[in-house]
C-alpha cells in the first residue's frame, strides 16, 4: 500500500493520477479537505481509502495502522511562504515530518517527502542540493525554515541515506486551482489575459535584469510526478532538486501564455511592492547533476509546451482536472 499525505491537493493529487496510469489503485490518501474546492482534485481517481491527517499521524504513532506500507509519499505540509504562525509550521512541517520518517525506517519502507526550493533563501550561494551545504543555507521566510529543520534533522540523525528529499522549483499545471494566492503565476496569467487581454509582471530593480527578465526555474506538474515515480521505483535515496535545470524569464512565460490562448501579446510592468524588493529573487534554476547522477534520464517539457498541454487541454476545458 502506498500512503500520499496530502493526496488531495496539487502535487499529491497529481501523484494518485500518475499512479492510476501505470494500474496502480492501492493508494491511502491523507488530508484534510475542510470547506475549500480541493476534494474536486480526487474525482475520477482510484484509491482504497482516506484518512485525515490528525487520525494517521495517531495511528502512526500507536504503530495502530491497518495496511501493510510500503511507501509514505509526503506532501502533506503548510505550503503557503507567507504563513507567520512558527507553531503550526513546526507542527506539519517538522514534527509531523520526523514522525512520518520514524514510523517508516525501521519497517524498510519508502519515504519521499517534499522539501523546498525555499531552503536556498536567496540563492546567494546557488542552488546545489550537495547534502554538504544544508547548514549554510539561510532560507528567508517561516516556511522554507521550517522544511530546513527536517533537512537538517535527517542529516544529523544519520538517515538523510535512507529517505528521499525533493526541493520543488517553480511547478505548474493543473490541480491547484484550490491554491488561491498560492497557484502559479501561468493560471493568473491566463486569467488576466481573459480578463483584460494583457499580463501584468514586475518592473526589475535590479540593473542586470531587464523588466519581465527576471528568471524562474519552471517545471510541469507531469514531469515532477514522473521524477517522484522514478524515485519510488528506485532505491537511490537523499536529497534532489525538481526542477528543468533551464531558468527562463517571466517574459517567456508571458509569451508562452498569449500564444497557447492565441491572443496578442501585451505586457503591462508593474511596481513591485516595496516590501518584497529586499527578499525578490532575481534568478533561480535547479542544479539537476545530483537528480542525472541517480538515473533519471526523462527529457523535460519544455516551458511552451507544458503551458500549451495546461491551458488547451485543461483550462480551456470543462474539466480541468487529472483524472482517468
Amino acid at each position: 500500500m502506498i500512503v500520499i499525505t496530502g493526496g488531495a491537493g496539487f502535487i499529491g493529487s497529481a501523484i494518485i493520477w500518475h499512479l492510476n496510469q501505470q494500474g496502480i489503485e492501492d493508494i491511502i490518501v491523507v488530508d484534510d479537505l475542510k470547506s475549500d474546492d480541493k476534494w474536486k482534485n480526487l474525482l475520477g481517481l482510484k484509491f482504497e481509502d482516506m484518512y485525515t491527517t490528525e487520525e494517521f499521524l495517531n495511528r502512526v504513532i500507536d504503530d495502530n495502522f491497518p495496511f501493510f506500507t510500503e511507501a509514505i509519499i509526503h506532501m502533506g505540509a503548510i505550503s503557503s511562504t507567507t504563513e507567520r504562525d512558527m507553531d503550526k509550521l513546526l507542527k506539519y512541517n517538522y514534527l509531523y515530518t520526523k514522525e512520518l520518517a520514524k514510523y517508516c525506517l525501521p519497517k524498510n519502507a519508502r519515504f519521499i517527502y517534499a522539501s523546498s526550493a525555499a531552503t536556498y533563501g536567496k540563492g546567494e550561494k546557488g542552488y546545489n542540493d550537495d547534502h554538504s551545504q544544508l547548514e549554510s543555507l539561510r532560507p528567508l521566510n517561516a516556511y522554507g525554515y521550517s522544511k530546513y529543520l527536517f533537512d537538517i534533522w535527517a542529516k544529523k540523525e544519520e538517515v538523510i541515506d535512507k529517505i528521499v528529499g525533493l526541493k520543488f522549483f517553480n511547478v505548474y499545471g493543473p490541480n491547484e486551482y484550490h491554491k488561491g494566492d498560492m497557484r502559479s503565476v501561468v493560471i493568473k496569467a491566463y486569467e488576466q489575459v481573459l480578463d483584460t487581454a494583457k499580463i501584468k509582471l514586475f518592473k526589475s530593480y535590479h540593473a542586470d535584469f531587464k523588466d519581465g527578465e527576471q528568471k524562474r526555474d519552471f517545471i510541469y506538474i507531469k514531469d515532477v510526478v514522473k521524477i517522484i515515480s522514478f524515485f519510488l521505483e528506485n532505491r537511490t535515496n537523499g536529497i534532489f532538486n525538481v526542477g528543468t535545470g533551464k531558468a527562463r524569464t517571466w517574459n517567456d512565460l508571458a509569451n508562452a501564455v498569449f500564444k497557447a490562448m492565441d491572443y496578442p501579446t501585451r505586457i503591462e510592468y508593474i511596481d513591485m511592492p516595496e516590501s518584497v524588493r529586499n527578499q525578490y529573487q532575481y534568478f533561480t534554476e535547479a542544479n539537476i547533476t545530483k537528480l542525472r547522477n541517480a538515473g533519471y534520464t526523462d527529457e523535460f517539457t519544455s516551458l511552451e509546451d507544458g503551458i500549451k498541454d495546461y491551458i488547451q487541454n485543461y483550462l480551456m476545458q470543462n474539466n480541468k482536472h487529472l483524472a482517468d
